[in-house]
């Protein structure tokens, strides 16, 4: 068997410095992914701290959050509103606004005066636009 599976509190020391890896892996990724997506830093900027990033990944994400954590919070959540009303509107469109039902009520009515439908196919019709 091997050595790092015999002993328990080496499984839970590595399993604690792999999970430590992931988190900072996530960060240094959110770091780029925020980067290259701030239309407001100048293209110089975004090489100085790319180049931090590559060169001295975890002090590098440390700094660039240090720095610019708040703008990095305002960001996403300009995107996430962004995101939002782009849903709503989405959602608008697709479900679309019909005739409200005394606009349904008045259609029917002019059809009924125009003798194009009888009066009982008319309450059927107003019965439907008031349910």
């Amino acid at each position: 068997m091997d050595s790092i599976t015999t002993d328990f509190w080496d499984v839970l020391l590595w399993s604690f410095w792999f999970f430590i890896w992931i988190a900072a892996l996530m960060v240094w990724f959110r770091c780029l992914v925020d980067l290259f997506g701030d239309d407001s830093l100048s293209g110089w900027g975004k090489a100085g701290w790319a180049i931090l990033l590559i060169l001295v990944p975890w002090l590098g994400a440390l700094i660039y959050v240090i720095a610019r954590g708040r703008s990095m919070t305002q960001r996403q959540i300009a995107s996430a509103e962004k995101v939002r009303a782009d849903q709503e509107q989405y959602i608008k469109q697709v479900a679309g606004s019909g005739p409200s039902p005394a606009d349904q009520i008045a259609q029917g009515r002019a059809l009924l005066d125009a003798g194009t439908i009888t009066q009982p196919e008319f309450d059927a019709l107003k019965a439907k636009a008031l349910a």
